[in-house]
């Protein structure tokens, strides 16, 4: 005991332990005295904290460690603070009632299926790293026979050490600070597992209370059995509130126990025999490697009532819970389509439980439950939503948001079993909406922590999908379908009972909290609100299946409503759908349950929102158009389930037409005075009309007034209109409008009309109108009226007028007059039969011939005039005697009449004129009155009789009447002397005039036609007249001279040589005008070559040109020099030069003939190293020259050497070039460092033949296998060997060579009927095993036929599919060949791969054999189709047969056999038709109902199937056989036939039946065909729109590309492109620097290629030192990735250096050059710097070059000169600036460091860079041609298209067109007639009065109901034709 002194004298409080253990009081206190040194004089008290003094009875009852005082008395105080050592270890109610708290706060549910979820979590955590099947069950053994009730929970996870076993048993000792492991070295510590999806980590045994909680909350012991993988033993441990208690009884430590290990199946420590069932679960151990097992004993009693009551409910929950875990992430998806792909869970749970001996134990598998929440809400769902949000750290939440559609007439979102029900629907109990408010007010999201649910969390909605307070395109209650799951990782804490989220819901409301979506496991940062919108918008638009509202019409305002917000908009629509049943506009429908019942047609459905197309909603509105109209002029707007779905067609028609019968119908017209006027009569215009009266008279013939309306009677009463209509030629004129009121004497009453006379035709109606706005119409139909046609013909003839005359008038021309007679009201009249005629005129003498009469109109025929035409118009007065106004006067314009003379000035007999002058000749045409006239073809010709030299002429006067002639001089030949011709004028179009004649005198011409040249050689010598075309032979060079010309005229006159005169010649340009004067002509200078002749001419320019010429052939001068011809200029050394030519030639190279044959012996050659010895020369006869042959030099310096060649005094020197010898040996120049690099099929280009020895080799393609080569160059001379050298050929595999195609694909799938096909992925396989990039997808082709492969190739039957483009992603390399349709066919196919290389090149895949299996089993169908059978009921058994033999089978949507594995019953029942009561259903044999067949494997025969005898049913009636399978659901077969009571009727029936259903096929067939020809005309009519629209577009491209044109050919569109190509092949054909380095790696995979290839530059001098600078660099291979570099170095044996991207550090800056600084120069520079990276250009990965030369040149400064740099780099220092390499152009470098100067900082020539230099770019013009190819190789290709769709289009409708489709056409039209007639025959088919017999049968089956009339079969819908 601690015991402390408290006596006042002490200084401070010491504390002392005193031992009280086995001691008295008296003893205790002297040892107390003894620790404190208290002397026995002195006195003192101990006492307890609580101030009780301590004796001998407080003594013995004091415990161990407690705390004493020691005080002088019991009241002192304390002189100091004391510390009293206290225990406060939990109670054990801590542990064993810890879960009752928890689990009572469960928010009023039961939550023992959460306590049981406890200890599944730690089970779920010990299988987590199970391999194979994890097993948990949970056993509950309430046999009483086995001892007390126990829970037991068993899984085959890892076990636990003892260890472990402990730390379970500590109360809130986390996983987190666990230890594990008894030594402590073996600690490792919480490792957090790996994220997965969903988070089903099966990390979820977390605190360590979940498991203590739950044991205690179900009983009061648990016993942990367990034995871990490592260890031969079990570990058992027991924890029990009795053993609590009994250690608190006998204050033994609480918190203490002991572990049991023992071996596997020893169960001696069970000696209980309340604990007999251990011993079973014992001996189940001895097989298992490792397990855990919870043995939980002393359940309360209500826990063992609710366990066994409500077993699936709590099962249920457990299901729900641990749903994810059970079905693996994609949940319980019982559907077909996922059945395919579900991947299943490992996890095993199964619950049973065992009551007393006797009663069967009840047992349930988690995976089998399938009405738990979560199956509920995925096996309902359309479609789904995946989203992820990422909250702080690692917290992340993986969300699904799913869509529960309305179907028809329900919501499908599943009814949650603890919700309780809201109340009860007021509407109307005949449209009740199953589940109609779909969610409710719901939460939509349930919550799982590490993939198990935390039950009483959710969460309501979040801000981006709760329903918009705004109207928007998705309508309100779309947000009440969706129901949502999220997961969480652990990172979102939980309460200790897993039951709820600590703060899940502000987490995820958070604004840092990022949601994204997730489409096929990817994230996409999207605008989450957009996207979830147009997925609700799809969803709802794809998959609510509601009443679905057809026919959208418009959106209008509704103004019948009361609140504004609801007014707008409302969608109109003709047409809805509901419950099977269409609704269309205009049908007649009868309402139920309004006041009152409404009958009447529908107007349109309305549906509120902003809609358009067809539409599915839960509900809307019907307007309803009352009827019958005419009673009710009124539209009803009612909800659409208020619509009377019972009512028939017969019924709401009977109802309106009783209501029709009180109608006005027709009008009574009576004549009072007895003159009546017919329909269509005839009367004279002004005959009175009337007086008429009119009765309204209704159905049965009463006289009515009024309106028989029941509501407001007063103000309908009824008016009579009469309107009076002339028919004019304008139109319809009113001319007389009356309205009559009613008058009980007279009716309706009209007087009589006198106006009436207007010719034509007239209508008289008698017009029905209701008083109140005069309408003709009620209700939408017109009132009762009368019509009347008559007609008004014309009076008597007492005027008349002329109708206009054709003017003008020709003179002495017939015409006519016509005259048009009138009546008094101005009508056209007949004329009387005693008129005359008189024409008058005083200008002109007018006659005419006689008179005729037409109709209304009098002619006078042959009226002709005659006169001269002073004035253009005449007055012609007209006189008829007889008329009561007889004359009329008329204006008529007159023309001159018809051709009749010709006149011809001057009028002289005979006129003189000079040869080559003009002369001219007016002519006039008259007509018979002497006035000039026009005509057509008035042409006057002029021709001269017996001259031939003066050409025809001719004037046209065909519109004036007057002409000039020979206007041109005359052109006789040879006119010596004076000659007489004759000129003769006619008209050769109008033979009736006569032609005139004149004479002409023609005197010979004064002008020069003839030049003479002469030449005189001295003064007083004869002229040398020169001859024309004479020839002159001349000496080469001279001149001739001294010529001289003469001028003569027509009569050989000569004529004075005048300046005015102009002479030319050939020969000289300038013409002196003083020798021109005297008739001189310049000398001729003669050409110094002697070969050809020269033309020369002398020409008088004048009217007319003369002209004079002569030819001079040139000769040799005097020889002058030699001329040495060589055939060749240069020789080798020992060789012989070729033949050499020797001619002596004058001064001006032509050659003499001074040399002979004797000169041969005179001349010598001579030259250095010049072999005399072998010199030959020799005379040449054919040539008449020298030939020297054998010269040759020897034992000379190659070089230029002079040869002479002389004879006599003549001498000439000529060059040759001394070339070296025979080729000895082979060397290389500038050979290469390494190996030659190749490619597999590819070659090697070196340089070209030279002619100084230089010889280069193109190798076009080297083929071996992968490795290194030897490459020898062996050189021959004859056959003589040259040594040669050995280059080394590195061969590489070719990666752009495609050898094979794999092919890859889900190999486990089944192929269903008309499904898709998985994903086919084709890699195009290299040389060097990898994938061929950039193949074109084009060339592969997926080819699949029927039937297994025969061969390697696919038959010509095989049909063809293309691939499609790859995702995102998928890999570019591959080929994707997706959504291909499954045939619907099953059977064995074949699918195979090709891919077409060029044109003779393909590779062909391996051939897969997949196999079709049918798809889902839908409908039971005959093998062939039977006929409709027709059947009476007498006592034949034959005529009472309905099936003989009928084969049925279970079949999918294809008419594929789907029933293999299925086998029950068909079912056989009969239908009852519509108006036959169910007594009237016709039995089978045996008086039964139905009849049952074996179905046996899909198949089922139905045979000898017949009605009984005297079986009941309506005579003439169509019922149907349903033949229904009772497995699956299958749609049944249906059979219709006829019914008959005597045998007669079914005798013609059945013959009517028969032909019936064959015209039914033909008819289909029919259909079938123009159906299909519709749909093709509409695809080619598409195809062709398509064309010409992208046609239009190209046009419009290629004129804004600046082509300025288009065409119209494809012809003229391949010239141009043609012409193009020749521009591009041009451009690239010019020079151009080009980079001469060998690339063999380009086209390698990663390989983007060597450094020198990647870039181009424009500049030449920027490209020269760019490339020198980067020298070193220029054959480094860049490539993507360092696997792609380190595959070239190895190749290489390191010889290649590489460069990989992927370890190239380069950062993106946009950092201006040095010498700007923020914007601003710091001083200005001289040079144009530029960084030199921008100048370079990439023709291909433009953003991977930035980085390859970013790193190369850094920021290297490209500038002008060497002076401009230092200048930049001076400027740029002294701004305190790091300044970069200097680079000029003219090829100097200045490095970083400043230095410049030497060889290496100066640029060599280009040449010298050896072809390493960056290439130049192709010229814009290049592109620009590219481009313009381009688009005229589209427009070409659309316009071919366009034309044969065109062509295509054209033919098929002229195929429509054709006799042969119009023949079908008819015989459609016919059959279908046919068709209804059948039809109607039968469905009117007459009862025959019943026999005697059948009438007692009727009494005793139909019990007096009246007999009702068969109805009629539904009619073949007409055929539906595309567009």
């Amino acid at each position: 005991m601690r015991v402390f002194d408290c006596r006042p004298e002490s200084k401070q409080v010491t504390e002392q332990v005193v031992e009280a253990t086995g001691k008295k009081l008296e003893g205790f206190l002297q040892d107390v005295s003894k620790a404190f040194s208290i002397s026995g004089k002195e006195t003192f008290v101990l006492t307890t904290t609580d101030r009780r003094v301590i004796d001998d009875n407080v003594f013995d009852e004091l415990e161990d460690g407690i705390t004493l005082q020691l005080l002088r008395s019991a009241d002192q105080e304390l002189p100091a603070a004391t510390q009293e050592h206290i225990k406060y270890v939990p109670h054990y109610y801590t542990l064993v009632q810890s879960g009752m708290y928890e689990y009572y706060a469960s928010e009023g549910q039961k939550s023992l299926p959460y306590a049981f979820a406890e200890l599944v979590d730690n089970s779920l955590s010990a299988t987590a790293s199970k391999e194979g099947l994890r097993t948990i069950e949970i056993r509950l053994l309430f046999d009483e026979s086995q001892g007390k009730h126990a829970a037991v929970v068993l899984d085959n996870g890892c076990g636990m050490t003892s260890k472990q076993l402990n730390n379970w048993a500590v109360y809130r000792l986390s996983k987190f600070n666990r230890d594990n492991s008894t030594i402590h070295s073996d600690h490792s510590g919480y490792v957090r597992p790996a994220p997965v999806p969903r988070s089903l980590n099966s990390d979820i045994s977390f605190f360590g209370v979940g498991g203590k909680q739950a044991v205690f909350y179900i009983g009061q012991s648990a016993r942990i059995i367990t034995k871990p993988a490592a260890s031969p033993d079990v570990h058992e441990f027991v924890m029990s509130k009795e053993d609590f208690e009994r250690k608190e009884k006998n204050k033994e430590d609480i918190y203490c126990g002991v572990i049991r290990n023992r071996k596997p199946g020893d169960c001696a420590h069970i000696v209980v025999e309340e604990e007999l069932f251990l011993q079973a679960l014992i001996a189940e151990e001895e097989d298992k490697e490792s397990f855990t097992a919870v043995v939980i004993t002393g359940i309360q009693s209500e826990h063992i009532t609710y366990l066994k009551q409500h077993f699936d409910l709590w099962t249920r929950e457990l299901a729900h819970i641990y749903h994810y875990y059970v079905h693996g992430i994609h949940g319980n998806d019982m559907r077909q389509s996922a059945k395919n792909v579900q991947k299943e869970s490992n996890v095993d749970i199964q619950i049973s439980l065992v009551e007393k001996s006797g009663k069967q134990s009840r047992r349930v598998n988690l995976r089998n439950v399938d009405n738990d929440m979560q199956t509920l809400y995925i096996n309902s769902t359309s479609a789904s939503f995946e989203f992820r949000a990422q909250a702080h750290g690692e917290a992340t939440v993986e969300g699904l948001i799913r869509y529960h559609p309305f179907l028809y007439d329900r919501e499908t979102y599943p009814q949650d079993p603890y919700a309780s029900p809201g109340p009860a629907d007021e509407e109307d109990d005949e449209c009740e909406v199953f589940n109609p408010v779909g969610r409710g007010k719901r939460p939509i999201f349930e919550c799982f922590w590490n993939g198990r649910l935390i039950p009483y969390t959710t969460v309501a909605e979040f801000e981006w999908c709760a329903c918009p307070k705004k109207a928007g395109s998705v309508p309100a209650e779309c947000y009440n379908r969706i129901s949502g799951v999220l997961f969480t990782n652990d990172c979102f804490p939980v309460s200790t009972n897993k039951l709820t989220f600590m703060d899940l819901e502000l987490q995820l409301r958070d604004r840092e909290t990022i949601f994204t979506r997730v489409i096929n496991g990817q994230d996409q940062r999207v605008k989450i609100q957009r996207e979830f919108t147009t997925w609700m918008k799809e969803c709802h638009e794809q998959y609510d299946k509601q009443i679905k509202f057809m026919g959208f019409q418009g959106v209008t305002t509704r103004s019948d409503i009361s609140t504004k917000r609801l007014q707008y908009p409302w969608a109109q629509f003709s047409t809805i759908r509901w419950d099977g049943k269409m609704y269309k506009a205009g049908q007649h429908v009868k309402s139920v349950k309004t006041q009152p019942v409404i009958f009447g047609t529908i107007k349109e459905f309305l549906l509120y929102g902003d809609h358009e197309g067809d539409v599915f909603a839960t509900g809307g509105y019907v307007q309803i158009a009352m009827q019958p109209k005419e009673l009710y002029d009124e539209v009803r707007t009612i909800p659409i389930f208020k619509i009377d779905r019972q009512a028939t067609a017969a019924a709401i028609k009977r109802n309106i037409e009783d209501e029709l019968a009180k109608l006005p119908i027709e009008l009574r017209v009576t004549w009072p005075e007895g003159n009546p006027w017919s329909d269509y009569a005839t009367k004279p215009a002004g005959t009175p009309m009337g007086p008429i009266q009119v009765e309204i008279l209704n159905k049965k013939g009463e006289s009515i007034s009024k309106l028989p309306v029941a509501s407001n009677t007063a103000g309908r009463k009824f008016l009579m209109e009469l309107k009076v209509i002339w028919h004019s030629p304008r139109g319809k004129i009113q001319t007389n409008s009356h309205i009559g009121v009613y008058s009980a004497k007279w009716d309706y009453w009209f007087k009589k009309m006198e106006n009436l006379n207007k010719l034509g035709k007239y209508t008289l109606y008698l017009q029905t109108i209701l008083n109140e706005n005069n309408s003709s119409e009620w209700a939408g139909k017109q009132l009762p009226h009368y019509t009347l046609n008559f007609t008004l013909t014309e009076g008597d003839a007492e005027t008349f007028s002329v109708v206009a005359v054709s003017s003008p008038v020709q003179v002495g021309a017939p015409f006519s007059l016509s005259l048009e007679l009138k009546d008094e009201f101005g009508h056209p009249a007949r004329p009387p039969s005693d008129l005359k005629t008189k024409l008058e005129c005083s200008t002109l003498e007018v006659t005419h011939e006689g008179t005729a009469v037409n109709g209304t109109t009098f002619t006078i025929k042959g009226v002709r005039a005659k006169g001269s035409l002073k004035t253009k118009v005449h007055t012609l007065k007209v006189v008829l005697e007889g008329l009561k106004h007889d004359s009329q006067s008329v204006q008529i314009s007159m023309l001159p009449g018809l051709p009749h003379t010709l006149r011809v000035l001057p009028e002289k007999e005979l006129i003189t004129v000079e040869n080559r002058t003009a002369v001219s000749f007016k002519v006039e045409v008259l007509d018979e009155a002497k006035n000039i006239t026009t005509h057509s073809k008035l042409i006057v010709r002029c021709q001269f009789a017996g001259v031939p030299e003066v050409p025809l002429e001719a004037v046209d006067c065909s519109n004036t009447g007057v002409g000039t002639l020979l206007g041109k001089p005359l052109q006789l030949k040879n006119v010596k002397a004076v000659q007489v011709i004759t000129a003769e004028f006619d008209l050769p179009n109008h033979q009736g005039v006569a032609c005139v004649q004149r004479k002409l005198c023609v005197l010979p011409s004064r002008n020069v036609t003839r030049v003479e040249v002469y030449r005189v050689e001295a003064q007083g010598d004869t002229p040398m007249v020169i001859m024309n075309l004479e020839r002159i032979d001349w000496t080469a060079g001279d001149t001739l001279g001294s010529l001289f010309y003469k001028l003569y005229d027509e009569g050989e006159r000569e004529i004075p040589i005048t300046p005015e005169l102009s002479q030319k010649v050939n020969w000289s340009a300038n013409m002196k005008s003083g020798d021109v004067a005297m008739g001189r002509l310049p000398s001729v200078c003669v050409p110094t070559l002697a070969q050809g002749e020269q033309f020369y001419q002398v020409a008088f320019q004048g009217q007319p040109s003369v002209e004079t010429s002569f030819i001079i052939v040139p000769r040799p001068d005097e020889p002058d020099c030699l001329k040495v011809t060589l055939r060749e200029t240069s020789v080798r050394l020992g060789e012989v030069l070729g033949d050499i030519n020797i001619e002596l030639t004058d001064q001006y190279g032509n050659k003499t003939d001074a040399l002979t044959a004797e000169s041969v012996k005179t001349i010598s050659v001579s030259a250095d190293g010049l072999d005399k010895s072998s010199i030959v020369i020799k005379w040449q006869d054919s040539t008449q020259s020298v030939c020297v042959r054998g010269l040759r030099f020897i034992d000379c310096v190659p070089g230029q050497r002079e040869v002479r060649f002389a004879w006599q005094h003549y001498e000439e020197f000529v060059r040759v070039r001394v070339n070296a010898g025979r080729p000895a040996k082979i060397t290389i120049q500038d050979g290469p460092e390494m190996a030659l690099q190749v490619l597999n099929g590819h070659g090697v280009d070196t340089t070209g033949l030279h002619s100084e020895g230089k010889a280069s080799f193109t190798l076009t393609q080297v083929t071996a296998p992968k490795g290194e080569y030897q490459m020898e160059f062996r050189g021959k001379m004859s056959t003589s060997p040259i040594s040669s050298p050995v280059l080394l050929l590195n061969v590489m595999p070719d990666p752009c060579k495609p050898v094979n195609l794999t092919v890859d694909y889900d190999t486990s799938a089944l192929f269903y009927a008309g499904g898709t096909f998985p994903v086919f992925t084709v890699t195009v396989v290299s040389e060097d095993g990898g994938a061929v990039r950039n193949i074109n997808p084009a060339g592969v082709s997926m080819l699949l036929w029927k039937g297994q492969a025969t061969g390697q190739r696919p038959p010509p039957e095989a049909s063809t599919l293309k691939c499609g483009k790859p995702k995102k992603t998928e890999k570019e390399e591959c080929l994707y060949f997706r959504d291909k349709v499954i045939p619907d066919r099953v059977g064995k196919y074949t699918v195979q791969f090709v891919l077409s290389v060029d044109t003779t090149n393909t590779i062909w895949s391996n051939q897969h054999i997949i196999s079709v299996v049918p798809s889902k089993a839908v409908k039971l169908v005959p093998e062939t189709p039977p006929a409709t059978p027709v059947v009476s009921n007498n006592n034949v058994l034959a005529n009472r047969t309905l099936v003989e033999s009928l084969w049925l089978k279970i079949m999918d949507e294809y008419n594929n056999p789907a029933g293999e594995d299925y086998s029950g019953q068909v079912r056989v029942s009969l239908k009852n038709p519509a108006g036959c009561s169910q007594k009237d259903l016709p039995l089978f044999e045996g008086k039964a109902s139905t009849a049952t067949y074996q179905l046996t494997n899909g198949e089922a025969h139905i045979e000898n199937l017949a009605l009984a005898e005297n079986s009941p049913g309506c005579d003439g009636t169509e019922y149907i056989l349903i033949f229904q399978a009772d497995i699956l659901e299958l749609t049944p077969f249906e059979l219709p036939f006829r019914f008959y009571n005597d045998v007669e009727n079914q005798r013609q029936m059945s013959a009517l039946t028969k032909k019936k259903d064959c015209l039914s096929i033909s008819i289909e067939v029919y259909r079938s065909l123009f159906d299909t020809n519709n749909q093709l005309i509409s695809e080619l009519k598409g195809q062709v729109q398509l064309a010409e629209s992208k046609e239009k577009q190209l046009k419009s491209e290629i004129q804004k590309s600046g082509l300025g044109c288009t065409f119209s050919t494809i012809s003229a569109i391949g010239d141009l492109i043609n012409q193009k190509r020749a521009e591009m092949e041009h451009i690239k054909r010019q020079p151009r620097r080009t980079c001469s380095v060998p690339d063999p790696f380009r086209t390698s995979p990663d390989v983007l290629g060597k450094v020198a290839h990647l870039a181009k530059v424009e500049e030449d001098d920027a490209a020269k030192v760019i490339s020198w600078h980067l020298l070193g660099d220029m054959d480094c291979v860049v490539t993507v990735t360092t696997a792609a570099a380190r595959k070239i170095y190895d190749d290489t044996h390191g010889r290649q250096q590489v460069m990989p991207l992927e370890t190239v550090f380069w950062k993106c800056s946009a950092r201006p050059l040095p010498h700007i600084r923020n914007g601003m120069n710091t001083f200005p520079p001289v040079g144009n710097p530029v960084f030199a990276r921008d100048l370079l250009i990439f023709p291909q990965y433009a953003d991977k070059c930035q980085m390859v030369f970013g790193s190369l040149l850094g920021d290297t400064i490209l500038i002008d000169d060497l002076d401009s740099a230092n200048h930049y780099r001076k400027g740029v220092v002294q701004s305190k600036s790091q300044c970069p390499t200097l680079l000029t152009r003219q090829g100097d470098r200045i490095r970083s460091n400043g230095k410049f100067g030497g060889l290496q900082n100066k640029a060599p020539p280009i040449e010298k860079l050896r072809g390493h230099v960056f290439g130049a770019p192709l010229p814009k013009e290049y592109d620009a041609a590219c481009r313009h190819v381009e688009l005229l190789q589209q427009y070409r290709g659309t316009l071919e298209k366009c034309q044969a769709v065109q062509a295509d289009y054209a033919a098929h409708v002229e195929y429509l067109q054709s006799p042969e489709m119009q023949q079908k056409e008819r015989e459609l039209r016919e059959q279908r007639k046919e068709l209804q007639d059948i039809e109607k025959k039968l469905a009117s088919t007459p009862v025959r009065a019943p026999l005697s017999s059948a009438v007692k049968r009727a009494q005793a089956h139909s019990e007096g109901e009246p007999s009702r009339a068969p109805s009629k079969r539904a009619r073949l819908k007409p055929c539906r034709l595309l567009d």
